[in-house]
């Protein structure tokens, strides 16, 4: 049982000043201070967090409301720009960086009252699927500590697990929020593309970043992305929000239900499976009209991910140079030594292989073999699913094709390691939002259910979300 309240119930309180925003601060660097043999946690904002609690509570001693999320803490991936602590993406090379503004996400969380207290782990620049690829330390999963948490925001979702805030900030560019949160045990949700803005947030592959909540609720999921998302003027791929995520409804009777058959198949562990197949059997038991629906491009969703994303990365690293800003290293004596040595040493082995490949199929003679193709098969992979969804109203599957490895288990195989993205990548190409639920257990593991909506079709898949979750639960 968790020891914090629903958001909603905590905002309501601290509004009310049956509870303090300073109490509820010092709670949460407690529950940050006794887990941190977790090593999910890279910084604390313990002055700045006390500082911002003390004012919303004198704010509400003088009558004043503080906001939807008012004195709520909440912890942020490390590669959100916020002030008080270092940003770092979990990378050397931007050691000792300090955000010159904060990201929109997270002046809008803060506008209605929500304290960031702390810093989370993750893959060095978000490149991975276990945050074994932060060049700090590695982030255990909350059940069992020689297994990983998922990646690449895996020390957001074990914190929300172990109770460090009501709720995370993660980003999801193949899957990095909802794989985490399947290893992990909490609600994971990517938005749809555009829905929140990723300006103040260091990029990975701009294409297909996302910035979502990790929470133990949907509801509470809901409350973070309504407050979070809409237009904004710094990211000109934002898109309008919908009204009323907080209060979405679904019924799951006669709802139109499709079992990605893709997903089913060989390569799916036997444990995932039977929790995935009983959570669709109770789905049908409440109403839902379940039939098997097949993506034939869905198997390709994989190698064009691995195509296009270090692509962008390759492109977005560029600016990481030991010129302006991040590490810059002593020994160089020439411009050229300085590029080299700054890149060499601030650069971890995932960062400098992804920029190899996306270097290599953005090149002359090698870009129409591989990423002119790569976008042609995107767009094939969009058809499909709209073409899906026009059958269907949602669209089901498991999150990852096992539960938690164990640390060490797959670091030295790259492409295993990128095959664990394999059932989350395809959202992400076609930009349509998707969730990670709670599903069950596979040898004492979390199992989470991916599922996926048409594009801003957000507010219905929280709907039906809010109603999936209470079946599994």
């Amino acid at each position: 049982m968790s020891q914090w309240l629903p958001i909603e119930q905590i905002a309501r309180s601290v509004n009310s000043g049956e509870l303090k925003a300073q109490d509820l601060v010092k709670q949460s660097l407690k529950s940050i201070s006794d887990n941190k043999d977790f090593d999910a946690i890279i910084s604390t904002l313990e002055d700045n967090a006390l500082k911002r609690a003390s004012e919303i509570d004198k704010s509400v001693a003088t009558g004043k409301t503080a906001g939807r999320l008012a004195g709520v803490p909440f912890i942020a991936k490390d590669n959100f720009l916020v002030f008080g602590a270092d940003t770092t993406a979990a990378s050397n090379i931007l050691r000792g960086f300090q955000a010159p503004y904060q990201a929109t996400a997270i002046n809008k969380l803060e506008a209605e009252g929500a304290i960031c207290v702390a810093k989370a782990n993750l893959d060095a620049f978000a490149h991975g699927t276990s945050t074994e690829n932060s060049d700090f330390m590695t982030t255990k999963n909350p059940h069992d500590k020689a297994r990983v948490p998922g990646g690449s925001s895996g020390g957001s979702a074990a914190a929300v697990v172990l109770d460090m805030a009501p709720f995370a900030l993660g980003t999801d560019t193949g899957g990095s929020i909802r794989q985490p949160a399947s290893f992990s045990g909490c609600v994971g949700y990517k938005p749809t593309y555009g829905l929140v803005s990723r300006s103040g947030v260091v990029a990975m592959a701009s294409s297909t970043d996302v910035i979502g909540p990790l929470a133990r609720t949907v509801e509470d999921a809901a409350i973070v992305l309504d407050v979070m998302s809409g237009k904004d003027p710094l990211d000109g791929t934002t898109i309008e929000k919908q009204d009323g995520y907080v209060n979405a409804s679904g019924d799951l009777k006669g709802l139109k239900v499709g079992v990605i058959k893709e997903y089913m198949k060989e390569g799916l562990s036997d444990g995932v499976r039977q929790v995935i197949e009983e959570a669709v059997s109770k789905l049908k038991a409440g109403g839902a009209e379940i039939s098997e629906v097949s993506l034939p491009s869905i198997d390709m969703a994989l190698a064009v991910y691995y195509i296009i994303c270090p692509a962008e990365v390759s492109s977005n690293l560029a600016r990481y140079d030991g010129q302006r800003f991040g590490y810059s290293d002593p020994e160089a004596t020439t411009l050229e030594a300085s590029y080299k040595l700054s890149r060499g040493h601030g650069f971890g082995k995932e960062a400098k292989r992804r920029i190899m490949i996306g270097t290599y199929v953005l090149s002359s003679g090698y870009y129409d073999a591989y990423y002119k193709k790569a976008q042609i098969v995107r767009t094939k992979l969009i058809n499909e699913f709209e073409t899906a969804l026009k059958n269907v109203d949602f669209l089901i599957g498991p999150v990852a094709p096992t539960t938690a490895f164990k640390i060490g288990e797959n670091i030295s195989d790259p492409l295993k390691m990128y095959l664990c993205d394999i059932m989350t990548v395809a959202a992400n190409m076609i930009g349509n939002p998707a969730i990670s639920i709670p599903a069950g257990l596979s040898e004492n593991l979390p199992v989470g259910l991916q599922v996926m909506a048409g594009k801003s079709k957000d507010k219905e898949l929280l709907g039906v979300s809010k109603q999936i979750e209470e079946i599994l639960a």
